[in-house]
């Protein structure tokens, strides 16, 4: 079995140098390096920021209009039971949005780019809300119905924008499977870690990977995911609309807690975070280029603006207009970036760990060390007498990110499947792939006690490819969204139907909106 693994990792070993060459690129050549600042930036962070700037000066700031209109939004009654409400479709993107990457993405970003790194994540996400709207919005205008569901998505709105054409969708659809698909190992690899670190700090004990408590949370790990995800999306979410406001809740509690008990430290927090996106001596070292490039590049896995990735969720809500759940999942990037990764950036910056050489050659292997670290800066944070405590909280915290994070990965994989196939032998057959055999292939890895390096790297590869795809289908789609936005603004949220702005689609029409 051993090396079975060890045959699967080596088949993937060209993917960490093109993966770092694709999000690199130009930086590789020197005459690019040679342009100050510029030079430490890749074309894909440009292009992401850039993008987030472009929607925010086209829909005059949208994103300031999710923070008063989102909530509202949510705490309306559902009217029909077609589809799932915008609060469960908020929380289904939250699920994926709020995930590992909030500790082991920020503590890396750090680790590599400073303090300054944090300052440019959040600039990255406050211009991602825009992105993050209007992705939203086309998923919600070309929505389909499966019986009491809602399918859509990339795959769904790249075919009726790219000509109407359905190979289009099908590679699209493909393309985003792969990318759920291939992550589904390395987030249950993270529960692993995270169980096993509880259960290290509970008891003082360092258990191996072949005991008995790491067999007995593989079969539970399947099992679960297995009961959750052969039940289909409803149950997923009637699940995921429990675990994430609790990880969410206890996770900021906590953290909020760290930082009122370091609270005359929060000048000198805010005071490296800006200084290290805008020292001179790092501007012209090239140390700015780098903490941008690290805020932008770790605020995308984090809050996933741009990748297309969370209108699987955006297209399953029931909504009264396209532009609500624009509005939804604008608030996710806020609630995402500017509140769970801040307050993780506050206790990695604080403790200083970060600045350990051999902390930072630790980050560079693997998610373990990277949590690792965070957890070691917690307990230079609190009191002694309840850092144990603290970290285990935390720790489960962290499980319940990847978990969830692996059911959404799945979940939208199985609608994204929808585009190729509604045959229930086929998205039975996705589930399948998800929860019977990705799953217990990310658990076997940890009972080998192997860290599958080349193969972990697929998910940074496969994040900027699903960028590249999504983008110009975004920006080829944008007319239709501002009609959508200035209707929206016009009649205050107001009957939509796509007729008006010179669309056809299945949903949006009279007879769908009579209920209105």
């Amino acid at each position: 079995m051993d090396e079975l693994f060890r045959t699967v990792n080596n088949l993937f070993a060209f993917i960490a140098p093109v993966s770092n060459a694709v999000w690199d690129f130009p930086t590789q050549f020197g005459w690019y390096q040679a342009v100050p600042l510029l030079g430490e930036m890749s074309f894909a962070v440009i292009l992401l920021l850039g993008i987030g700037v472009y929607f925010t000066i086209r829909t005059r700031g949208v994103q300031w209009l999710s923070l008063t209109r989102a909530i509202p939004i949510m705490r309306r009654r559902q009217i029909d039971q077609t589809g799932i409400s915008a609060t469960a479709s908020f929380m289904l993107g939250l699920a994926m949005r709020a995930g590992p990457g909030n500790i082991v993405g920020v503590t890396g970003a750090i680790t590599v780019g400073g303090p300054g790194a944090l300052f440019w994540m959040w600039i990255a996400a406050l211009f991602g809300m825009a992105t993050a709207f209007m992705e939203s919005v086309l998923a919600q205008l070309f929505k389909e119905k499966k019986n009491n569901e809602y399918v859509g998505g990339l795959p769904f709105y790249g075919r009726r924008i790219i000509n109407n054409k359905r190979f289009v969708g099908v590679f699209l659809s493909v393309a985003f499977m792969t990318y759920a698909l291939f992550n589904v190992p390395v987030q249950t690899f993270n529960v692993f870690t995270a169980i096993g670190m509880i259960a290290d700090t509970a008891t003082g004990t360092s258990f191996e990977r072949q005991s008995p408590l790491y067999y007995v949370i593989a079969i539970i790990m399947v099992t679960s995911c297995a009961w959750l995800i052969l039940g289909g999306i409803r149950r997923v979410t009637a699940y995921t609309n429990y675990l994430v406001p609790i990880k969410a809740t206890v996770f900021c509690g906590i953290s909020l807690l760290i930082v009122l008990i370091n609270f005359p430290l929060l000048p000198s927090f805010f005071s490296a975070v800006v200084y290290g996106a805008f020292d001179p001596d790092a501007l012209f070292g090239g140390a700015m280029g780098v903490a941008l490039a690290e805020g932008v590049r770790r605020g995308l896995m984090s809050n996933e603006a741009g990748q297309g990735t969370i209108t699987m969720a955006a297209a399953a809500a029931d909504n009264n207009h396209p532009c609500e759940q624009g509005l939804v999942q604008s608030l996710g990037v806020f609630f995402d970036t500017i509140i769970i990764c801040t307050l993780t950036g506050f206790i990695v910056v604080l403790a200083h760990l970060w600045t350990d050489s051999a902390s930072s050659a630790q980050w560079a292997a693997d998610s373990a060390s990277r949590i690792g670290t965070y957890l070691a800066s917690v307990e230079a944070l609190v009191p002694a007498v309840v850092a144990n405590t603290v970290i285990i909280i935390l720790a489960a915290c962290y499980c319940l990110f990847a978990f969830t994070t692996l059911l959404g990965m799945i979940s939208f994989a199985e609608i994204s499947a929808n585009f190729i196939s509604r045959s229930n032998a086929f998205i039975l057959g996705v589930r399948i792939a998800g929860s019977l055999v990705f799953v217990p292939f990310g658990a076997l890895t940890v009972l080998a006690g192997l860290e599958l390096g080349n193969l972990w790297t697929i998910t940074d590869l496969t994040n900027i490819i699903m960028v590249y795809l999504n983008i110009p289908i975004l920006l080829l789609g944008a007319p239709l969204v501002y009609k959508a936005l200035a209707h929206y603004r016009a009649t205050n949220g107001g009957k939509f139907i796509s007729a008006d702005i010179g669309l056809e689609t299945e949903h949006w029409t009279h007879d769908n909106q009579k209920h209105l």
